[in-house]
């Protein structure tokens, strides 16, 4: 590829992007707006219900896939779904009724750092001294965050039920990950093509779970509506469209530290409309931040793909 070829396609990278993680912080921000009216089980359901048809359509016509074959790894894709599409926006929707969405994003910050100490541990990937140090920064600066800068009153009451969430949405992130790299190397089903497989999961376990509640929570207003639309089409369907179109002109070690710009993005909204934060929030956000990129380093780095 020549000179010029090159730096376009890094461009178009680059933009590419911008535009997932801007849509994923987008599920935070337009998150907690929704589940002030929609039950957080429901709201997951509805997401995934309206993205699956469109996946589906996207992957037939990108990776025209074998459905058979991919059915094959039923297993691998039942796991994924379980800890990746139902376990995590659930939880995050849960956190987001408890706290601001800003206080989420930053907690959810530390998830990269999480998910490298993880794998080292159970897919016995290295471990360098400054990428250890990168975890442990990124890991205190959570401590921050969830103690909202007074460590000695969590020790005395606990955390919030926000904070909670928040804690076992990232367990659930972590661990989707850790699966979905055990399975690559072996079980090679395209991307997109396992996103719809693994939406049509969420939709087949939540549906009659929903049902016996009495059916699903509509959304009865056009903000909730135009909430729900905004959560499956953009952070559920485009962003990973985004993401994959990215990681073809960057290597995955440099795509991955512009997820720290899904906290960015939902600090900034918070400024901009007025929100309250804190002293504890920026100084653990940042703390966060820097840990995280110190994990991510070196060029080539496999890194997580992070989704909302």
């Amino acid at each position: 590829m020549s000179g010029t070829g090159a730096r376009k396609g890094g461009l178009v990278a680059v933009l590419a992007l911008l535009g997932a993680t801007l849509f994923w912080a987008g599920n935070y921000v337009v998150g907690a707006a929704a589940v002030e009216s929609i039950d957080p089980l429901d709201l997951v359901l509805l997401r995934w219900l309206i993205a699956l048809p469109l996946l589906v359509l996207l992957a037939r016509r990108t990776e025209r896939p074998v459905w058979r074959e991919t059915l094959g790894a039923w297993r691998w894709l039942v796991s994924l779904s379980l800890t990746g599409l139902l376990g995590y926006p659930l939880l995050v929707y849960v956190a987001l009724q408890h706290t601001s969405a800003l206080s989420a994003a930053l907690i959810n910050a530390a998830n990269p750092a999480l998910i490298v100490l993880v794998a080292t541990v159970v897919l016995r990937e290295r471990l360098t001294p400054l990428v250890l140090t990168g975890v442990l920064v990124a890991l205190a600066g959570a401590v921050v965050v969830l103690s909202r800068g007074d460590i000695g009153a969590v020790l005395s009451t606990g955390f919030g039920p926000g904070e909670v969430a928040m804690l076992a949405a990232i367990v659930c992130w972590t661990a989707y990950t850790v699966i979905g790299r055990a399975g690559q190397g072996l079980l090679r089903v395209p991307p997109v093509t396992a996103l719809a497989v693994q939406a049509a999961i969420t939709v087949a376990v939540l549906t009659p779970v929903s049902l016996a509640n009495g059916g699903p929570t509509l959304p009865a207003t056009a903000e909730a509506v135009g909430s729900v639309l905004f959560i499956a089409v953009f952070p559920s369907v485009l962003a990973y469209v985004l993401w994959s179109r990215a990681l073809v002109g960057l290597p995955a070690g440099s795509a991955g530290v512009f997820l720290n710009l899904i906290t960015v993005f939902v600090a900034v909204f918070t400024l901009l409309v007025g929100e309250p934060y804190s002293t504890a929030q920026l100084v653990g956000g940042l703390i966060v931040i820097v840990g995280v990129v110190a994990t991510n380093v070196r060029t080539g780095r496999r890194d997580p793909l992070k989704v909302s």
